[in-house]
């Protein structure tokens, strides 16, 4: 006899269905978002998908984490506490510009949604608000009040996209460029290739392109 369950610590078959059954955006899915998307999300977005971070850090960004100058984005990551320098890519340096501005470093880039994280302690009330946005691009269903429960049901309750996905699109969208592995692991901040494999996907455009690479037997 044995007194700790030596199973404890490993991950249910049904876990890791619930994983695998995420997926990334299309970007006709991200263009339609994007048009439903008042000024602030917008931006949270595209931060999303253009630094792949996950939702809390996109909203507990500060004016003094950009430097346009540069064209930098240095943050510490709230989940593994990695501190990340991450290029600005062109496409995102208008959408700082658009938001309200402030001589005061310490201002935050998206206030409404620091201020749920700060309030809250964690991300889970903007993951509904954006959940309620793709249903209102008519990407996702509504998420009722029976599908915020905690545990198994809920994992099972919940659709293949959120703001998480933008951090696999990204990856994916990386890696159908042509961008070295290793690069796209440091860029989104993957700590090991396992968990970097994880997030890849290949769109149906990228396989028919490969299909279309096969010699012609006939």
């Amino acid at each position: 006899m044995i007194a700790e369950d030596p199973a404890v610590f490993v991950k249910s078959a049904h876990h890791k269905a619930t994983s695998t059954s995420k997926r990334s955006f299309t970007l006709d899915e991200l263009r339609v978002v994007l048009e439903v998307a008042d000024p602030e999300w917008k931006s949270m977005i595209l931060f999303g998908l253009y630094i792949g971070q996950r939702l809390a850090d996109a909203a507990t960004l500060r004016r003094s984490n950009v430097d346009l100058v540069k064209g930098e984005i240095r943050l510490t990551t709230r989940k593994t506490d990695k501190v990340m320098i991450l290029p600005i890519a062109a496409l995102l340096r208008r959408y700082p510009e658009g938001l309200p501005s402030s001589d005061n470093l310490n201002t935050p880039l998206h206030p409404c949604a620091f201020e749920v994280v700060a309030r809250q302690g964690k991300s889970g009330g903007l993951s509904r608000q954006f959940i309620d946005l793709l249903a209102q691009a008519g990407i996702r269903e509504k998420q009722t009040h029976q599908s915020r429960g905690i545990g198994r049901s809920s994992q099972r309750q919940a659709g293949a996209l959120s703001f998480h996905s933008l951090r696999r699109t990204a990856t994916t969208l990386l890696h159908e460029a042509g961008v070295p592995a290793a690069v796209v692991q440091s860029l989104i901040g993957h700590d090991s290739e396992e968990v970097h494999q994880l997030y890849v996907a290949v769109g149906k455009d990228a396989l028919a392109s490969a299909a279309a690479r096969l010699p012609d037997l006939g």
